[in-house]
């Protein structure tokens, strides 16, 4: 065939592209800007569209994911019958020439026509409802710690320096000095006998910090960010109780032994501030078949961020390294005549990402956990935080092969391929000081430097 007679082959002959905004969705069902249609945002303007769609004999569509505005359409479409493919803007952004929205719902329709789009990934039902409530959840959290900061602020500008002495001013023995300073106590030496013994700081320090001035506008705004952080408090507490409800309503039905409960103790880690107050080593355990936890370094937030944002729907993905691509911890290699030209990590909001990455940073200020020489190695190389996206993508994989594969977490196997690494370093070094020469008294006098004793 010549290049004159080169075509494309129509993938999708019934099919139509959607320009997704926050007012107006414009459809294209062929290649004929006199075709396309405007439709409005409200519940009747979707079954308007619909109608319009089964009218042209349409069964597929594709429609840009557009922030939040896609969603409604999206589940009337798919209740509708259509088989709906929701493709992200990369995918659809080179048009050529002038840009209208007319055009782009023309390009979309085209690019699903000839089977050019692929779709992203979209969880089943039950965890979309699940996500919603995680979200709701961070966002409770994000507020509490907005309102901890205002009543530090307040206390600060008072010169009352609870941050100081105390490691958490919202902890039991900083809550009940607010209170007192709140219920018109003044005294250092009465606030003082409202902390704890536990407390490492001297009695006269915390003396020192509780005295400043006392200002009625900062009062205010002390009274008025304690009576939010006690709110959004109580909120993340409801919030932990209709996940937990949730949790346990669709939680597999599978026999956990004696020795796997004694397991998950001896792996239960210490729970954070605003960790789930319900038991998630075992619900996790239930939902994913082995014990997340006996991953040194993974907080409790991690786990419930994975269990919440995907749950079983890992399981779509056919190999550790596309679930680490999905995760946005791979370089993003471009290469153009033979050379990359750039390898950037991808942009992108990622919940489960930014918990491994949490979990990475952890793991590079341990000293003795068994991913510190990994870790280390990088940050070397490339600086630590190519080191904590490295990491967060080794956590990735080991993640998918323990949910996936069932293969148990061995500790040894990591420190095992750190020694091999350790190895293959000595063989490199063994070849440098062949090809360099040295003579006995020259490796005397090096590893003398080095506080190594020669034999």
């Amino acid at each position: 065939m010549g290049m004159n007679q080169l075509s494309f082959n129509i993938v999708n002959p019934q099919a139509a592209g959607i320009d997704v905004g926050s007012r107006t969705h414009l459809v294209a069902i062929d290649q004929n800007k006199d075709n396309v249609r405007e439709f409005g945002v409200y519940t009747k303007d979707h079954q308007q569209m619909i109608d319009h769609l089964h009218q042209h004999g349409v069964t597929t569509i594709a429609m840009e994911s557009t922030g939040s505005y896609w969603q409604t359409l999206f589940n009337a479409l798919q209740q509708a019958g259509f088989d709906v493919l929701l493709v992200g803007g990369n995918q659809t952004k080179n048009v050529k020439g002038r840009k209208t929205d007319v055009i782009d719902c023309i390009w979309i329709q085209k690019l699903h026509s000839l089977g050019l789009l692929s779709g992203s990934l979209l969880l089943s039902d039950t965890f979309q409802q699940l996500r919603t409530y995680y979200y709701h959840h961070l966002h409770l959290v994000e507020q509490s710690a907005r309102y901890s900061n205002k009543m530090q602020k307040a206390l600060r500008l008072m010169n009352i320096r609870l941050d100081v002495v105390l490691n958490d001013i919202t902890g039991q023995s900083g809550m009940a000095v607010i209170e007192a300073i709140l219920a018109g106590q003044r005294e250092p030496d009465h606030l003082v006998s409202l902390v704890s013994f536990r407390v490492k700081k001297s009695r006269q320090e915390i003396i020192d910090a509780l005295q400043g001035w006392w200002r009625e506008e900062l009062l205010f705004e002390l009274q008025a960010s304690l009576d939010f952080y006690r709110l959004y408090e109580r909120k993340i507490k409801e919030c932990d109780q209709v996940i937990e409800t949730f949790l346990v309503k669709y939680a597999p039905a599978i026999e956990v032994s004696m020795e796997e409960k004694q397991q998950l103790k001896t792996n239960r880690k210490r729970a954070g501030k605003h960790a789930p107050g319900f038991n998630l080593s075992h619900l996790a355990y239930q939902y994913f078949h082995t014990d997340l936890f006996a991953i040194s370094g993974i907080s409790h937030n991690a786990v419930l961020c994975l269990l919440t944002s995907l749950g079983h729907d890992i399981h779509k993905f056919p190999t550790a390294k596309s679930f680490a691509c999905w995760l946005g911890l791979v370089p993003n290699n471009k290469i153009s005549g033979g050379k990359v030209i750039s390898n950037r990590t991808p942009s992108g909001k990622n919940y489960i990402a930014k918990a491994l990455r949490h979990a990475a940073n952890s793991v590079g200020n341990q000293k003795d956990h068994e991913l510190t020489p990994f870790f280390k190695r990088i940050a070397f190389k490339k600086g630590r935080l190519a080191a904590i996206i490295a990491t967060a993508r080794k956590l990735a994989v080991i993640i998918w092969h323990m949910i996936v594969k069932a293969e148990p977490y061995h500790k040894q196997r990591v420190e095992i391929n750190d020694q091999k690494q350790k190895a293959m370093k000595l063989r490199h070094l063994d070849k440098k000081l062949q090809a360099l020469q040295l003579t006995k008294e020259e490796l005397e006098k090096l590893f003398l430097k080095h506080s190594f004793s020669v034999t």
